[in-house]
């Protein structure tokens, strides 16, 4: 079973868990990925206070959640019981700028993408305008 971080997750951890998340989900951290994380950690509001040391301890749990079986839905559950339903719209906006980071998107994000739009339950129109504002703040020449 997973151990998880030492205090209980704070509704900044969840956010940073769902961007590991969609980073780790085609088995492929890119540096692209680990710097759109970090940013947003060091730049956002929502971050503020947070403590950057928790990253490596919520990537490790992410990483060993997804080694499990129903590491997904034990993810999911987390986020369920510690994020606030009013950052569910800023989860997903931050799970959509890390994986367009990039510059492409894969099978395996836009997968988990829909998992975290339904999970989340963000409305069809809201999350096609969150997925189109990430593609125009990533797109490259």
């Amino acid at each position: 079973m997973t151990e998880l971080p030492p205090n209980p997750l704070s509704p900044q951890d969840c956010l940073v868990a769902l961007m590991i998340a969609i980073s780790l989900s085609d088995e492929h951290v890119r540096t692209a990925e680990l710097l759109k994380i970090e940013s947003a950690v060091n730049m956002l509001p929502v971050f503020a206070g947070y403590d950057i040391d928790r990253l490596r301890t919520l990537s490790q749990t992410v990483q060993d959640l997804f080694a499990e079986e129903e590491g997904l839905d034990a993810l999911f559950g987390l986020i369920r019981n510690n994020l606030p339903e009013r950052l569910f719209e800023t989860a997903y906006a931050l799970s959509c700028d890390v994986a367009a980071s990039d510059g492409t998107l894969r099978q395996a994000e836009l997968r988990l993408l829909e998992e975290i739009r339904e999970e989340l339950n963000i409305d069809r129109l809201h999350a096609a305008a969150i997925e189109r504002g990430a593609r125009a703040r990533h797109v490259r020449l």
